[in-house]
């Protein structure tokens, strides 16, 4: 064996697509420098990430090797679009029933400690409970992945934080975040718990980020990981492709063909998000009014398995489809949002914020419309409005989740970025954000570097 094949990657994802994901794509990224990858999970979680795949040649993950394991069956209930907030409870049991984990995967690493001088662990921090066992492997090493982004962690950890310099802005805007604290249901609490009890075993942090996004809080936070112990910090993202290899054939791709540059906002919530037919009514008439061309992916939120059973179908104000065909389109099913967000067209997007979400637009130059509805998205709408200031607040997050967002203001909000001098100012800032992350991630930029600086490290 060379250097690099006598070292082996496991990935243990959380089975939430946004999580999923991302690990699937930095598995990808990892086998491509000739590092033998395991990517492991439930049967039904990993068939999701597969199907799923976006931004990358489907035949791009030919060389991971996937490992599925039973865990105990669990209940699928629907997302209820009218529950007084917006966090996805119904993902709790799929969570819970992950937990099962622990033993196959120990017992899978164990088997290829045997094999390989070193097996290295990356796993999703809410998988915590999973990979405990990890130290009593004498050569595995084992990272935490941190799903979303640095700005976010700081800014839950800003209050506990000593001697930090209060008066710079940086400090100041982390304050402005709204505190989850006591927000989740009962049930995902008790398994955040679980996780957060659980021993850490970790050599570093990994985050799908870059100095070019959020460096004063990466910095921040390595400064903090150093005073506390914590083992090196790894700003190895975005892991999305600089530039989409190839181009499906989804409809709206190609009605996105006939439309002038920087002419469409996308309106999407991502797989967590479910609203009522009331709220999806105001988004309708806002959209109408606004007179402005767009794409809608209208979705509900998913189930812990999204192959169990339909998906509720949306109700949309009878005859609105006819009115605005010529100047909007509504998709109901999975959707590339990576590709529609790199399409010359796309000149705006209403997002929930999301951190995929976030990068996506993020790197394609698309400023964004803010609507955060639960977890980290509160955080990246801050940071995306007022520090990288490459979007518009459409709604501040509350706690609770029932409260209509009128169509006035989702008329007013699309207009101001897609219509108005402050949106074309706030497309430059974002353009010009984007050639830099795209920059920095192509060969010889600095998040390849440091990509290829971790390969180097976990290979040593």
């Amino acid at each position: 064996m060379d250097n690099v094949s006598q070292v082996a990657v496991v990935m243990v994802p959380l089975p939430a697509q946004g999580h999923l994901n991302q690990l699937l794509h930095l598995s990808r990224l990892i086998a491509s420098h000739n590092t033998p990858v395991y990517y492991v999970g439930a049967t039904t979680h990993i068939r999701q990430a597969k199907l799923r795949l976006h931004g990358w040649d489907p035949s791009s993950i030919a060389s991971i090797h996937f490992h599925e394991f039973p865990i105990p069956p669990f209940t699928t209930p629907p997302p209820d679009p009218y529950a007084p907030h917006k966090f996805p409870s119904q993902l709790v049991p799929a969570l819970t029933a992950s937990t099962h984990l622990r033993q196959p995967v120990f017992a899978f690493v164990g088997g290829l400690s045997g094999i390989f001088r070193r097996v290295v662990v990356i796993y999703d921090l809410l998988m915590s409970y999973v990979v405990q066992d990890m130290d009593s492997l004498p050569n595995a090493d084992c990272y935490i992945f941190r799903s979303i982004s640095c700005f976010s962690v700081c800014s839950w950890e800003v209050s506990a934080w000593p001697n930090l310099p209060a008066d710079e802005a940086e400090i100041q805007i982390l304050k402005e975040v709204p505190s989850v604290k006591g927000y989740y249901s009962k049930e995902f609490s008790d398994f955040l718990d679980l996780q957060y009890g659980a021993t850490k075993v970790s050599r570093g942090e990994i985050y799908n980020s870059c100095c070019e996004i959020e460096g004063f809080y990466l910095d921040l936070w390595e400064k903090r990981m150093e005073t506390n112990g914590g083992g090196n910090l790894w700003p190895i993202g975005p892991f999305n492709p600089a530039k989409i290899p190839g181009r499906s054939n989804h409809e709206c791709l190609k009605w996105l063909d006939k439309q002038g540059v920087n002419s469409v906002i996308l309106i999407s919530f991502g797989t967590t998000s479910s609203f009522s037919d009331e709220q999806i009514e105001e988004i309708a008439i806002g959209l109408e009014r606004s007179e402005q061309k767009f794409v809608w992916i209208l979705r509900d939120a998913d189930k812990g398995d999204i192959f169990a059973g339909d998906a509720r179908k949306s109700q949309l104000p009878i005859g609105f489809e006819e009115r605005v065909r010529e100047r909007g389109i509504v998709v109901r099913e999975w959707a590339p949002q990576v590709e529609i967000l790199g399409h010359p067209s796309t000149g705006g997007f209403v997002s929930h914020c999301g951190w995929n979400s976030c990068l996506e637009s993020i790197i394609n130059g698309v400023p964004i419309a803010a609507w955060p509805l639960h977890s980290d998205q509160p955080a990246n709408a801050v940071l995306i409005t007022k520090v990288l200031k490459i979007g518009v607040e459409l709604e501040s997050w509350t706690r609770r989740g029932d409260e209509l967002v009128s169509s006035s203001r989702v008329e007013e909000v699309v207009r101001r970025l897609m219509a108005a001098a402050e949106g074309d100012e706030m497309r430059e800032r974002a353009a010009e954000l984007g050639k830099a992350v795209k920059k920095s991630i192509m060969e010889d930029g600095a998040a390849r570097t440091k990509i290829e600086s971790f390969i180097v490290h976990i290979t040593r």
